[in-house]
């Protein structure tokens, strides 16, 4: 099925290499039906939203010269740019922001960053929309440790971008590497995070924390995984960012413990506690640190919820949840491969049984499929909540 074949910037782009395909990747989707019919499960439904103007998040290459900059994604295996203007998957804002940073370029005349030599001022430039204000938050990264680097493109870009900008950082990226963000960042004019509404709680996103790129297909995931909660359940996150799936619980649990490593998630989530009620905060503990270096968590917790990064749990936190599994474990997984691996373990070897799975398209036309598992200790019988009819929009059960 396809719902638009016309993208300006296809080919070279890499960036959506199922352009216009409606159906998930037919590898994930014989690997969800093969967990969920090993389990004895239905065919796992797939949550959608529309693909076109979905993304809320792009972090772009910027190359080329000062007088014709490009701005976009690499080809393939290279670093060949692509200039994407137009790009049919971003919010709106995102290719407005790219259109005002390319007169900026051109008005001031920074140099665009260059590979092989590993010279030029601007290296890359991640844009944020925050829905409720439709604003956007620019990092500017830099080849080198100070915004001096930039001269005066973040005043001009400040003054193009006007009332729509809402928060402007420079970030120190000065190695030879191809990571995009360099470990400092420095706030330059605006509001210090972005601040998303997300099960009826604020979210804040510093800049260099990690966020969801589809808000209203993820917002719809945390909706999903609530339902899935006991109410007075003791509840532990791993992997939980800057907060954004468990703030949302603490009105009716019992405690959360809540892990993470990254500065930047931990400033979010810091952020978003202190907005919180005191009878909310005095549930919360903040376990910072690796989550296999964490494994107190687990002591006691009535419910365990994972969202790890695409390469898995850590080992010995797997070892943890076989050897003492919880009554349930919630498994949101952006690694299909790992995820299929790991709950061959916790099923075989530690007493948990797949009680259900389900997919969501976070990432229309790639290879990729967010998957949303959870499993219950056997012997145990904790039942998840129905689905509610405003759920309904989202869930295609189609293949």
């Amino acid at each position: 099925m396809s719902t638009r074949d016309d993208c300006p910037h296809r080919p070279p782009c890499p960036g959506c290499p199922r352009f216009g395909e409606s159906d998930l990747p037919v590898e994930a989707q014989r690997s969800l039906d093969t967990l969920a019919e090993n389990a004895g499960l239905p065919r796992p439904p797939i949550h959608r939203a529309p693909g076109l103007a979905h993304r809320h998040r792009a972090r772009l290459a910027i190359r080329g010269r000062a007088r014709s900059p490009k701005i976009g994604l690499f080809q393939s295996g290279s670093h060949r740019i692509v200039d994407t203007p137009s790009c049919a998957v971003h919010h709106p804002l995102i290719n407005e922001g790219v259109r005002e940073l390319k007169q900026a370029i051109r008005e001031t005349g920074v140099a665009p960053y260059a590979d092989r030599p590993h010279r030029g001022a601007l290296r890359y430039v991640q844009l944020v929309v925050e829905r409720s204000s439709e604003r956007i938050q620019v990092v500017l990264v830099g080849n080198g440790t100070e915004p001096e680097i930039l001269g005066m493109l973040p005043k001009v870009l400040d003054r193009r971008l006007g009332g729509r900008l809402q928060g402007l950082f420079f970030n120190a990226q000065p190695e030879r590497s191809n990571t995009i963000l360099g470990p400092t960042t420095i706030a330059l004019t605006g509001e210090p995070s972005t601040r998303e509404s997300i099960a009826g709680v604020d979210i804040f996103f510093p800049p260099a924390a990690f966020g969801q790129n589809h808000l209203p297909l993820f917002e719809h995931a945390v909706d999903r995984i609530g339902s899935l909660i006991p109410d007075r359940s003791r509840i532990t996150e791993y992997y939980c960012g800057v907060g954004a799936i468990g703030l949302g619980l603490l009105a009716r649990s019992s405690e959360i413990r809540f892990n993470e490593r990254s500065p930047q998630g931990l400033e979010g989530l810091e952020r978003g506690l202190a907005e919180r009620p005191t009878a909310e905060r005095n549930r919360a503990r903040i376990l910072r640190g690796d989550a296999g270096d964490r494994l107190e968590g687990l002591a006691d917790a009535d419910l365990v919820i994972v969202d790890p990064p695409r390469k898995g749990l850590d080992a010995p936190l797997l070892d943890a949840l076989v050897a003492a599994p919880p009554r349930r474990l919630i498994y949101l997984a952006c690694g299909l491969p790992a995820l299929c691996k790991e709950l061959e373990v916790l099923q075989h070897r530690g007493g948990l049984r797949l009680s259900g799975i389900e997919a969501f398209d976070f990432f229309p036309f790639t290879q990729h499929v967010e998957t949303l598992a959870w499993m219950d200790r056997d012997g145990e019988h904790f039942a998840a909540a129905p689905r509610t009819e405003s759920e309904s929009p989202h869930n295609d059960r189609s293949s």
